[in-house]
């Protein structure tokens, strides 16, 4: 298809195979491990787990990232 595209003036543009501005849940998890999970959370894998469903569950009442 490459070649009919180039006839219509079409570029297939390749993003870079690791591209976190690309996917939503980077910036999820980039709040939550800066701004959202507390430092107790870092102690366990259980406790992760715990403030990481936390978080999940009150995605968009409690926890919003907020662009402007």
């Amino acid at each position: 298809m490459l070649p009919l595209w180039e006839e219509k003036n079409l570029t297939v543009f390749y993003p870079p195979p690791y591209s976190p501005q690309l996917k939503p849940i980077e910036m999820v998890w980039k709040f939550m491990k800066y701004y959202w999970i507390e430092l107790d959370a870092y102690k366990l894998a259980e406790n992760m787990k715990k403030y990481v469903e936390k978080v999940i569950e009150f995605y968009g009442t409690n926890y919003e990232i907020n662009f402007t």
